[in-house]
């Protein structure tokens, strides 16, 4: 297991380049849910300074908040609500360009302007989603979903 991690800067796919496998190190080994979610937040809130990097775990009928990195949050959502439940009904990564413009976003802070949130799925089910919130307007595009995606693919359920 790693236990420093290497911030970079130059473009967003490389510092990805450079963040995964350092994910893959903090991970290597290490067979706590709760340990590995809680790095892997505090890795990517480290080298990008998003204002919100964290796991929401699904439990039962609804999203209950996990490791993250940031200001206080929602504790719970329910699926199909705002973006996290949107994407856990949906299967599927939703990029949200501005938080005010999606239906039903629920604004834990006003200070997040948009969002991604990348659903894990294992067997075919989602059980975590992976929240990501910026101060920025439409700060996340496709290079996001790809890297982000296969992070969460890293983590083991």
């Amino acid at each position: 297991m790693a236990e420093d991690l290497t911030v970079i800067a130059g473009s967003r796919q490389e510092q990805y380049l450079s963040l995964i496998p350092q994910i893959r190190a903090l991970l290597e080994g290490e067979e706590d849910l709760v340990a590995n979610l809680a790095n892997t937040a505090a890795a990517l809130k480290e080298q990008f300074g998003w204002f919100w990097v964290g796991f929401y775990l699904v439990r039962r009928d609804e999203l209950v908040l996990g490791p993250f990195q940031g200001p206080v949050a929602c504790t719970r959502i329910r699926k199909g609500r705002g973006v996290c439940g949107s994407s856990w009904a949906q299967e599927k990564t939703l990029i949200v360009p501005d938080v005010e413009a999606f239906p039903g976003h629920i604004a834990c802070s006003s200070l997040s302007k948009s969002e991604i949130v990348v659903p894990v799925i294992r067997h075919g089910e989602v059980v975590a989603v992976l929240d990501v919130d910026s101060e920025m307007p439409d700060h996340f595009g496709p290079t996001d979903q790809q890297y982000l995606e296969e992070i969460v693919s890293l983590i083991t359920f």
